[in-house]
């Protein structure tokens, strides 16, 4: 039986493509990299700031403002009472300085995704055409394996705390572009041609239609990228970021089982502790929209 032979690159072009590439990316990284360190300079600023925030305050403080967080998102007092538990439970096992790190770096991630992925997703409801441009490259940032993103970002920005956000943010971004689309989207036509009726403009029907009515799908959207921030912990140790994914690493590495589950334990009380606040602030939401719109 015959198999069709498809034409192959040989080993040496192969190579010396893989070199120029790997060159003009190098310049790209020489000529470039302190503008881009410089760029990103404010947001290392804000992570330092709430990390030392959190570290040097009285922990019975930070523990006090984190539940009435929580208690204000979710408005439930079982998750208010989990969240005070799991923080003392945290700090009685000595992982509480770890674990401000941790939440300093979700809060800013999460936050950076918030401010670039809502306009993203409010741009591509409002256009095909960049939703056809857009969708592919979230595709691929969500396929993508998450080691792959290390490789350009500590090229540019070396180790630390910046390449950390940037690279977890990558990967943590798609779904707040996809469900804000989806939310604005999902809006009834009846209620925008109400909105029309009236003489509203573009803008007044995204600020006070669209959005308001999309808040429920958005929170999702904030909900899973803060799941995946905390997915990311463990890969973002590997370039330096100082939180409880350094432990959970150096227990890999040495085979120290206690401290690893230890660590991951704490990763999942703060996952549990966001997800369960955000989802019932999401379904509040829920309940307040269908109240008034019916």
């Amino acid at each position: 039986m015959d198999f069709v032979q498809f034409p192959e690159m040989s080993r040496g072009d192969l190579r010396s493509m893989r070199q120029a590439i790997d060159g003009g990316f190098r310049e790209f990284t020489r000529e470039y990299g302190p503008t881009l360190e410089a760029i990103f300079e404010p947001l290392k600023d804000l992570l330092v700031f709430i990390e030392n925030l959190l570290i040097t305050s009285p922990w019975i403080l930070v523990l006090a403002v984190l539940a009435g967080l929580v208690h204000l998102i979710g408005r439930r007092f079982k998750i208010t009472l989990g969240t005070a538990l799991a923080l003392l439970a945290i700090g009685y096992f000595g992982m509480w300085e770890d674990t401000m790190r941790t939440i300093a770096m979700v809060a800013v991630c999460t936050l950076v995704a918030i401010a670039v992925g809502i306009p993203v997703g409010v741009l591509m409801a409002r256009s095909d055409r960049l939703r056809a441009v857009v969708t592919p490259v979230l595709d691929l940032m969500q396929t993508m394996p998450s080691f792959v993103y290390l490789i350009p970002v500590v090229m540019i920005f070396g180790l630390g705390k910046v390449p950390g956000v940037i690279a977890v943010v990558i990967y943590a971004i798609p779904p707040m572009i996809r469900l804000t689309d989806l939310g604005i989207r999902q809006v009834r036509p009846d209620l925008l041609e109400a909105a029309d009726s009236f003489g509203a403009s573009n803008w007044q029907k995204l600020t006070d239609v669209q959005m308001p009515l999309a808040l429920p799908t958005i929170m999702a959207g904030v909900n899973q990228t803060i799941m995946m921030s905390l997915a990311m912990v463990v890969v973002a140790s590997m370039i330096g970021v100082r939180g409880l994914g350094q432990p959970v690493l150096q227990a890999i590495n040495n085979q120290y089982f206690t401290l690893g589950v230890m660590n991951g334990l704490a990763i999942v009380a703060i996952a549990i502790i966001f997800d369960r606040a955000t989802q019932a602030y999401g379904k509040r939401l829920q309940k307040h929209t269908e109240a008034i719109h019916g």
